[in-house]
């Protein structure tokens, strides 16, 4: 019920600004965010598969959602660097750190979290780290968006 109450409010803050001429302003309460979903594992972020989802979201206008799955909170050198890219490019992001099951984790948020387009990942062997007694047909079948592999050259 509170999220149809929002949505109408910015509705009718939508309305009021159109009704003065302001339409970039009305049109902004009314675009719904768009996020794109980056999982990587620690110590495994790929610059390829990063360089990817960065250009996607610059293409389609949408903001970066990043999925860290670690099972400590230390602080990975190539991720740091690689936030310092976004800030750097105007890719508006966050980062979200958990632990366990890599495609229970993607599944868990994408379920969670409104706007995600898709999810992009790096070679498919991950999807199945730490991941004991979950049948992989089952788990994918959750997804609420597609998954794009940018798997390693052989």
């Amino acid at each position: 019920m509170d999220t149809l109450k929002k949505k109408i409010e910015e509705i009718m803050s939508a309305i009021s600004f159109a009704e003065e001429g302001e339409f970039e302003t009305a049109r902004e309460f009314l675009k719904e965010e768009r996020r794109v979903l980056l999982a990587v594992r620690k110590d495994q972020v790929d610059r390829r598969t990063f360089r990817y989802a960065v250009n996607t979201c610059k293409r389609i206008n949408a903001a970066l959602d990043i999925l860290y799955i670690s099972p400590s909170k230390a602080e990975d050198p190539t991720l740091q660097q690689y936030l310092s890219e976004l800030t750097r490019e105007g890719i508006n992001y966050r980062l979200v750190q958990r632990g366990g099951c890599f495609k229970q984790a993607i599944i868990d948020y994408t379920n969670t979290i409104k706007g995600i387009l898709f999810a992009v990942t790096e070679s498919s062997d991950n999807l199945e780290a730490d991941c004991k007694g979950i049948k992989a047909s089952k788990a994918w079948k959750d997804l609420k968006c597609p998954l794009v592999v940018v798997e390693d050259s052989v």
